[in-house]
């Protein structure tokens, strides 16, 4: 599944947008993506266009979670 975001600002007021794609519609998303890309370079005020993806079949879940305590990644190494 596909998600693109944007937000469109008059004044002061920023107003969200999103709009869902299923995931066999990428182009379409792309297309939206476009569409709202020429409008905010014709100066109207859209912004922050993005698009964000989310696999239905992932093995793990999404996030951050805490390292257990076999785990013991450090960022120098011992020459």
């Amino acid at each position: 599944m596909f998600m693109v975001y944007w937000t469109v600002v008059e004044g002061d007021v920023g107003t969200p947008h999103a709009t869902p794609f299923a995931a066999t519609d990428m182009l379409a998303a792309m297309a939206l993506m476009e569409q709202l890309r020429v409008r905010q370079r014709a100066g109207e005020g859209v912004r922050f266009v993005t698009m964000s993806s989310e696999n239905p079949d992932s093995v793990g879940h999404p996030g951050v979670e805490a390292a257990g305590p076999g785990y013991s990644w450090t960022k120098r190494r011992n020459r």
